[in-house]
């Protein structure tokens, strides 16, 4: 009799557990359907920002962890040539709510409708010249400090490194101030002689490794923006007047962000005073900010900081 009752209890608070289950369950399919364009809590605190590879220090040292202090939001950063994070957003390989480029061009690359209609507006914040990059170690140190550079590159088995011109604009700038090196040294032949065909494999590397293979000393030189080779305090070779190039860093809110509020807190707290003083201590030559694109599409808030940046 005793276990008989025992038993009849045991049903009854399965039975009791079970529709307690259910009914959380309902519940929770409840509110899910009652508000399904919700995002969860971790990824709407998290705003992703795709950046030029060349700004990765600056970006996961300063910036970022600036950005999250004052915001409460987390900083997800991920940096590559310019060109690359543009053909994986239009690919659809990628996703973010901001992106950082290192020209102007790369954003026309994805203005209109046969460019997935992912950037209207940008704003350049700053610029970076072009420059030689070396390891202090290298054979090569002394005569880099005392010879000109285009007859330490060409010298037997210097190791050169430089990232690809269709994936990254520094690749492009590399090879125009190569070129216009030939000329001004009157040198037809110095592209191919310094770097070979425009992909050389012996040369080309991913732009987020360059600087890491020449720290470890796999590279005797390479081509590199000043705020890469100041933060890192690498000694540097300027090059002539005659063959400046440099980055014109700018930064928009993508058409599609996942995160668009977030994306807006990012841009401000970039065009912001705090923002530009790291920048600056980066070795970025901060500039008044511009807009390119459709300067209508700008938000307020944006045009708000570029007005109080004036």
């Amino acid at each position: 009799m005793l276990h008989e009752r025992f038993a009849t209890s045991v049903r009854a608070l399965c039975l009791s557990l079970s529709w307690f289950v259910h009914s959380a369950l309902v519940l929770a399919a409840m509110a899910v359907a009652a508000a399904p364009d919700v995002a969860l809590a971790g990824e709407a605190g998290t705003v992703r920002v795709l950046y030029a590879g060349s700004l990765v220090q600056v970006m996961e040292r300063s910036i970022g962890p600036a950005f999250e202090k004052a915001s409460g939001l987390a900083f997800s950063g991920y940096g590559a040539g310019s060109n690359k994070l543009a053909n994986e957003l239009k690919g659809k390989l990628r996703r973010g709510d901001v992106f950082i480029s290192a020209t102007p061009k790369v954003n026309v690359s994805l203005d209109g409708a046969a460019n997935g209609n992912l950037v209207s507006w940008y704003v350049n914040f700053g610029e970076s010249p072009l420059l030689l990059g070396y390891n202090a170690n290298s054979r090569f140190a002394a005569s880099l400090k005392t010879e000109r550079w285009d007859k330490v590159l060409l010298q037997p088995g210097i190791r050169i490194g430089r990232t690809d011109p269709k994936l990254d604009p520094k690749g492009a700038f590399t090879l125009e101030a190569v070129t216009r090196a030939a000329s001004l040294y009157r040198q037809p032949d110095l592209v191919q002689r310094m770097l070979g065909t425009p992909d050389n494999p012996k040369q080309v590397l991913p732009e987020e490794t360059l600087m890491g293979r020449l720290q470890s000393g796999q590279l005797d030189v390479g081509f590199f923006y000043s705020t890469e080779t100041a933060q890192l305090h690498v000694p540097t070779v300027k090059l002539p007047n005659e063959l400046a190039v440099k980055a014109s860093y700018t930064v928009t809110i993508l058409n599609d962000a996942p995160n668009k509020e977030g994306a807006m807190r990012f841009v401000t707290f970039l065009l912001g005073p705090k923002a530009r003083a790291l920048l600056r201590d980066a070795g970025i030559d901060v500039i008044v900010p511009s807009v390119g694109g459709e300067r209508t599409q700008v938000p307020a808030r944006v045009q708000a900081m570029l007005d109080a940046a004036r």
